[in-house]
């Protein structure tokens, strides 16, 4: 066999130096997250601490919303109990007797991450809490949720109320199959009333992507003091698809910025700002 000329040593030399090149910049961009994945419709893109159990926080809306709308059709009435209008954390005032569109409560349970609409839902829907948590989990079993459980409906932290970033993108993308829920995901803001006009409310999307990360479509945000800042995010862009999920991240929408734009250069889309 011939020595080796230097020319062809140096195009060895040259073609490592190259493949390291692009290895680097295929590598998992830093994000502070406990758990975190980028992932088109084929592929993970990246992850880290995937498989985790960790808690959801209102996350776990994705699963109540898409349940609701799966049951219940958008013209329903609800009538809000006393237990519902009583509920803590992030809410949008409903008082008990308040009766309200089951639509419209899916939409302030997504948008607003309201805990009195959401809990009304589920009451409406499974005839009572407990019974709307069996359904819950019912639904993340047949979906494969092997690592999610599911103890109330609106992501308040329980002992046992958990789920993973690779469990959350299976739910994200059930949920946005269903035209409703993924119309609500996208609206930045909607108004509405009680059935009979009295009251007025107005609702803003937590999901700061929407209407500011250009081709940003979904899907939830969440937060609770064990849970931290929570994220699943969807963007459309020149015909690509990039899901972001992120548990407990300390920086949640810089770092998300930063990821999707690194997700979608991966995948050949241009980034021109």
């Amino acid at each position: 066999m011939p020595p080796r000329t230097p020319f062809q040593t140096g195009a060895a030399v040259l073609f490592a130096a190259l493949l390291l090149a692009v290895r680097a910049a295929s590598a998992a961009p830093a994000f502070e997250a406990e758990a975190w994945l980028a992932a088109a419709p084929d592929k993970i893109i990246w992850a880290h601490n995937e498989d985790a159990p960790l808690p959801p926080a209102s996350l776990t809306k994705i699963m109540t919303v898409m349940l609701a709308l799966q049951k219940t059709a958008p013209e329903e009435v609800v009538t809000v109990s006393p237990r519902a209008a009583a509920e803590t954390g992030s809410r949008i005032g409903l008082k008990a007797g308040d009766k309200v569109y089951a639509g419209l409560l899916a939409a302030a349970s997504l948008m607003a991450s309201a805990n009195d609409a959401c809990l009304a839902l589920a009451e409406h829907v499974g005839g009572g809490n407990a019974a709307f948590v069996a359904l819950m989990n019912e639904e993340a079993a047949r979906l494969g949720l092997s690592r999610t459980h599911f103890q109330n409906p609106c992501g308040h932290d329980a002992p046992e109320h958990v789920s993973t970033a690779r469990d959350m993108l299976t739910l994200a993308r059930a949920a946005m199959r269903l035209p409703l829920f993924a119309g609500i995901a996208a609206e930045r803001t909607l108004r509405f009333t009680t059935v009979d006009g009295t009251r007025t409310f107005f609702v803003k999307n937590k999901n700061l992507l929407i209407g500011r990360y250009p081709g940003a479509a979904g899907v939830k945000t969440g937060f609770t003091e064990k849970a931290g800042k929570c994220l699943v995010a969807l963007v459309r862009r020149d015909g690509v698809e990039v899901m972001l999920v992120a548990l407990n991240a300390k920086e949640r929408w810089w770092s998300s910025v930063r990821i999707l734009d690194a997700a979608l250069r991966e995948l050949g889309v241009e980034i021109y700002y």
